[in-house]
């Protein structure tokens, strides 16, 4: 326990352990806790809490910035914790009681939750719980590697606890610019003009009144898992590539683009690393989450600078950072995720949007969510406030998967979370379809001649024309649309070709 950590005097009387903190908490009990895809995570009293609840009967609605780190979810999940859970999560376990309907999942955009709880339409939080690098000599919080909605949380919570994690040292204090927008109808304009604006304070402002305990750890955020770019992705990459020097040979774009944004996971960081590989300089991020590709980009000279919520990166990254970070520090910000993800601010900055689809349409829409149109996965987490406000909307998918038992292009998505509207650009391994000013028709017969696997091409050709016979200006035979995803629950693949 590190107390020189602890600036403000009459917190030191405060602290307390996880197990104190989590025993705070009532049945029934709204409760928000920092975390933005693994990072900057409550790693002490939500883990003591599952322990509690493995004893008692008692459960909460936990609210979080996005997923959280280490085996937490799984833990609260197990211990039956959990009676709600927003926005968004990625864990196994609480995946299936989420699709077993044990446990009941809003799924929101990233931007949307501080606004909803602001606006009162999400019930009263009671308890905040936030990881703190430090506390300053006025009892406000310095985040660690994310601030996701925790400043949100601290203003808008009944009271609040708070995590010092001594395992990041305090060179990572500077690096955050928290900044709340007024409440209606009082709000002004977020005067982010290019990615590198400052427009907040490096802390989040809590009153220390709310502040019922202090707890320590010294525990590290889970570590990102990286995949090594392989033919899908590096297949993707490619044709994205290729289509960005298209533009900057017809003038629409220049040779630093426009800040980028990229999902989180393996696919979109390995297509970030695709930048590595080519002609483009002076590079700017505005996104949610900084990843690996991020900072190989950074040490390659390619991107200058990257904003974003949270830091989220592999065990060696995380490493390098730790050793190196004055060589990064003038070169990132973290805001609060209602900034980071402001469909005003990606608008006006011109963002090109890159996420990954669980799979797409022949019409171009996308499902990034629902497996089998019924089944969560993780969340829609910020591809919808990137999707429709974007320069440039681009979504990423391999065409197959499970040796090709599984077709990511298919006639008609069973659960769309962004409309053909939304979406500008497609790209598999097998090609890039751009979608710009193009009817439905005209749509499908490019995802299908750019964009489908060769094992499916003719059966999505064949669909295609007999839905034109039968007309309408989106041609489907509702007979027979989700018919590849039915021969997946039936015979374990979706060609239509498969025996029974």
């Amino acid at each position: 326990m590190d107390s020189n950590r602890i600036q403000y005097e009459p917190y030191k009387n405060r602290i307390i352990t996880a197990n104190e903190a989590a025993a705070l908490f009532t049945d029934g009990a709204v409760v928000g806790s920092s975390g933005f895809t693994k990072a900057g995570d409550s790693k002490a009293v939500l883990p003591a809490f599952a322990k509690r609840a493995v004893v008692e009967d008692i459960g909460i609605t936990l609210i979080t910035g996005a997923s959280l780190g280490h085996t937490t979810d799984s833990d609260l999940a197990e211990a039956n914790a959990l009676y709600r859970r927003m926005p968004f999560q990625v864990d196994n376990v609480l995946r299936q009681k989420i699709n077993n309907g044990d446990v009941m999942f809003i799924d929101q955009h990233l931007s949307e939750t501080a606004e909803l709880l602001t606006n009162k339409h999400l019930p009263k939080m009671d308890y905040a719980v936030i990881e703190a690098l430090e506390i300053d000599q006025n009892g406000n919080i310095i985040p660690t590697t994310s601030i996701g909605n925790s400043a949100a949380f601290a203003q808008l919570s009944e009271k609040v606890i708070i995590e010092i994690n001594t395992s990041l040292p305090l060179s990572f204090k500077g690096i955050h610019d928290v900044f709340i927008p007024k409440n209606y109808p009082e709000r002004d304009v977020i005067n982010i003009t290019t990615p590198n604006s400052r427009i907040g304070k490096g802390y989040i402002k809590v009153d220390p009144d709310k502040v019922v305990g202090i707890v320590f750890t010294e525990l590290p955020d889970s570590p990102a898992q990286v995949a090594e770019p392989d033919d899908n992705t590096i297949g993707i990459a490619e044709h994205l590539m290729a289509f960005f020097k298209s533009e900057v040979q017809s003038g629409r774009l220049s040779p630093s683009l426009m800040p980028l944004q990229a999902g989180i996971g393996k696919i979109a960081n390995a297509v970030m690393m695709g930048f590595l590989n080519s002609p483009f300089k002076n590079l700017t991020m505005y996104s949610e989450v900084l990843q690996d590709s991020t900072f190989h980009l950074i040490d390659a000279g390619i991107m200058d600078f990257a904003s974003a919520s949270s830091i989220t990166v592999s065990q060696e990254c995380h490493d390098n950072l730790i050793k190196n970070f004055d060589k990064y520090q003038d070169k990132i910000v973290l805001r609060p995720q209602n900034i980071s993800n402001s469909p005003e601010v990606i608008r006006r900055l011109g963002v090109i949007a890159i996420n990954t689809a669980i799979e797409f349409d022949i019409y171009g829409n996308v499902n990034s969510t629902h497996l089998s149109g019924t089944k969560m996965m993780n969340g829609i987490g910020g591809s919808g406030d990137f999707a429709r406000n974007a320069y440039l909307s681009v979504f990423v998918t391999p065409s197959i998967s499970k040796g090709g038992a599984i077709s990511h292009v298919v006639p008609m998505v069973p659960h769309t979370d962004h409309t053909e509207h939304d979406v500008d650009i497609l790209v598999t391994d097998q090609g890039l379809a751009d979608l710009r000013g193009l009817a439905p028709r005209e749509r499908a017969k490019v995802v299908i001649e750019n964009c489908v696997h060769p094992d499916y091409k003719e059966a999505l050709q064949d669909y295609f024309e007999r839905a034109c016979q039968l007309g309408g200006h989106t041609p489907h035979i509702l007979g027979e649309a989700f018919a590849w995803h039915a021969g997946l629950a039936e015979r374990g693949s979706m060609k239509p070709f498969c025996p029974a």
